[in-house]
């Protein structure tokens, strides 16, 4: 079993930043993959960005020029560091496992 939780979320004014934390627990050793997934109220759940095992990062559409993911195994925790957050970017973001274990998820709120 892994625990994810994450933290960091808040609200921001268009333009500025914010850094996402997701500490893991548990059976760390068994993880690949990480990510980060985002659900803006009224719609589904969707891929923010994704570590994979090797080091390899993933971003949907052009998320990549403003968020970059990164990964501390040291501190067994997932990164997502985001910059120039526009209002669309608002919503929940979760932290995902090996596309199994999910975290609670932290809010984003950005104003115009």
């Amino acid at each position: 079993q892994v625990r994810l939780v994450e933290s960091g979320g808040g609200t921001v004014q268009a333009g500025e930043s914010l850094r996402l934390s997701c500490a893991a627990s548990g059976r760390i050793f068994s993880i690949n993959d990480m990510g980060w997934y985002r659900q803006a109220p009224g719609k589904g759940r969707e891929l923010v960005a994704r570590w994979l095992n090797g080091g390899a990062t993933y971003y949907a559409g052009s998320l990549g020029e403003r968020f970059t993911i990164s990964r501390d195994n040291v501190k067994n925790t997932l990164y997502l560091q985001m910059t120039s957050l526009k209002p669309e970017d608002t919503g929940v973001y979760y932290c995902n496992a090996d596309n199994i274990y999910w975290g609670q998820g932290t809010q984003v709120t950005v104003s115009s």
